[in-house]
């Protein structure tokens, strides 16, 4: 595949093609010093404001816990190239108690206070929860007691007196948190205005596929202690999260259409507040 014309001033060279998803391409390309960078080349998609967020977040954030943003051009970033190995590998080779911890560990450093102020254009997370807000009315409207009715209740509560305020990643799970030169980093945000106990609610979803951890109690309350304690906020508040984050992310999948992956966040959340009402 042919790249973009990347910039002159980025003095680009040898690049490669790294990934595709559906809303970018991701090309590794060197640098005129000899270091390694990575483009991020921008689809044109619905949600591409998401991705044009997260550049403003990583500005901000100035590489504390992110990849460094070095520069962008209308739909490219220039980006530091963080490394090579995922959150995942240390998942499979290492367990999940001791991935949990590498996360948080980042969670702390994503929402350490900075002394500048923030970025311009974030989305407000009751904004982000406009699909959740929409199910669980014409749910309402039809009579139904569905998790979702109950699920928007408890974002409205949490939005309306929200612990801490602070910019947030947005979309914090395995797949975006990579180790290289400078340790653990999380890639791809979204840029969100909102409690950052929001972040670590995405982190009780994920891996997608390991639904053998993500449905397990033990693993539901460990996580919610874990993130608690470096976020210092209680764990049945990060548990109020998730349940509000999931049915938000089983939203999105029913206006896709998408029967099958809302019924999996459904059955997580529901895990959730099962955990919640213990506690």
């Amino acid at each position: 595949m042919t790249p973009p014309d990347f910039p002159a001033r980025w003095r680009l060279s040898a690049p490669s093609l790294l990934t595709e998803t559906f809303s970018s391409r991701i090309w590794k390309a060197r640098l005129d010093d000899g270091g390694v960078a990575i483009v991020k080349d921008l689809k044109p998609f619905d949600d591409v404001e998401d991705e044009l967020r997260g550049a403003h977040y990583l500005s901000w954030r100035q590489g504390r816990g992110g990849v460094r943003l070095f520069d962008g051009d209308n739909n490219l970033m220039l980006l530091e190239f963080a490394g090579a190995r995922h959150l995942r590998d240390v998942l499979d080779n290492d367990g999940d108690t001791a991935a949990t911890e590498i996360a948080a560990s980042v969670l702390g450093e994503l929402t350490a206070p900075s002394d500048l102020p923030y970025p311009a254009g974030l989305q407000l997370l009751r904004i982000r929860f406009a699909s959740l807000f929409a199910k669980a009315a014409a749910d309402h409207r039809m009579g139904r007691t569905s998790l979702y009715v109950e699920a928007a209740r408890t974002a409205e509560r949490l939005l309306a007196v929200p612990r801490r305020l602070c910019p947030l990643h947005g979309d914090l799970h395995h797949d975006n948190i990579i180790e290289g030169p400078r340790g653990w980093l999380a890639i791809d945000p979204k840029g969100v205005l909102g409690d950052p106990a929001f972040d670590a609610a995405n982190m009780l979803y994920n891996p997608l596929e390991r639904d053998d951890l993500c449905l397990a109690p033990d693993r539901i309350a460990h996580m919610a202690e874990v993130f608690a304690k470096v976020l210092d906020q209680d764990p049945r508040h990060i548990l109020d999260h998730a349940i509000a984050y999931g049915c938000l992310s089983a939203a999105w999948h029913e206006a896709d259409g998408n029967a099958e992956d809302e019924a999996r966040e459904l059955a997580v959340a529901s895990a959730i507040c099962a955990v919640r009402a213990r506690i």
